[in-house]
């Protein structure tokens, strides 16, 4: 979904980089509260697993592609504000030394694929955790919906964008059908892919699953509860 140079007008460009700017400063600060000496190796396991992830791409035409996004994965392993910071390093690297989405375009990259995605797989699994039974079990369930859910919000988002500050020659209907299209079936892709990855860390290390923990500390608290009955 990497956005090219030009592919939008100045002023929706301007806009989504004020956005974007807005969103990584709120991170820097919300991540203060995430980070410490488990989550700080996995944000960076994190953002190179995404960046490896995203060289995979597949065309949808008028010079636009789509591509496995991360967003949900990264908020559930890392939390949702390192989760930005992570989207946001990978974006920035691939705008300025593989020239992918393109250096102008940066902001409404990391608005779409940084922020929106987050934003909506991280609000789909903290919605399914509180109303699934607590177990860590249904962790990587709640992850893998919340990651289809992210891609085609963010390809709602881009035709939103497209439809206002669209600058190629090309048919908003079409632009519509092509995203959409593609995006459902990435977002099942990314779905499973969410969902291997979440299930294969909570099997082993649950602790180093940002998503995972306030279950631990509810079941922790089940456990001193009968202890003391």
């Amino acid at each position: 979904m990497h956005v090219p140079d030009g592919f939008l007008d100045a002023p929706t460009s301007l806009a989504t980089a004020g956005v974007a700017a807005a969103g990584v400063a709120v991170a820097l600060r919300g991540a203060r509260r995430e980070l410490d000496d488990r989550t700080a190796p996995m944000a960076g396991l994190v953002a190179t697993f995404v960046f490896a992830a995203q060289m995979i791409t597949f065309p949808i035409g008028a010079g636009t592609s789509g591509h496995l996004l991360g967003g949900a994965l990264a908020a559930v392993l890392v939390g949702p504000w390192s989760a930005v910071l992570c989207l946001s390093v990978v974006l920035g690297v691939q705008a300025l030394l593989m020239a992918d989405g393109g250096i102008t375009a940066l902001g409404t990259n990391i608005t779409l694929l940084g922020l929106v995605t987050v934003v909506v797989g991280w609000g789909v699994f903290v919605a399914l955790r509180r109303v699934l039974p607590k177990r860590t079990a249904l962790v990587a369930p709640a992850a893998a919906v919340g990651a289809f859910a992210s891609v085609p919000v963010a390809a709602l988002v881009f035709t939103g964008l497209f439809a206002v500050g669209g600058n190629a020659p090309v048919d908003l209907s079409a632009v519509v059908v092509a995203m959409l299209a593609w995006h459902t079936a990435i977002g099942l892709g990314e779905a499973a892919i969410t969902g291997l990855v979440v299930a294969s860390i909570v099997a082993v290390r649950p602790d180093l699953v940002h998503g995972a923990r306030p279950l631990l500390a509810h079941r922790e608290l089940e456990v001193r509860e009968v202890a003391t009955s």
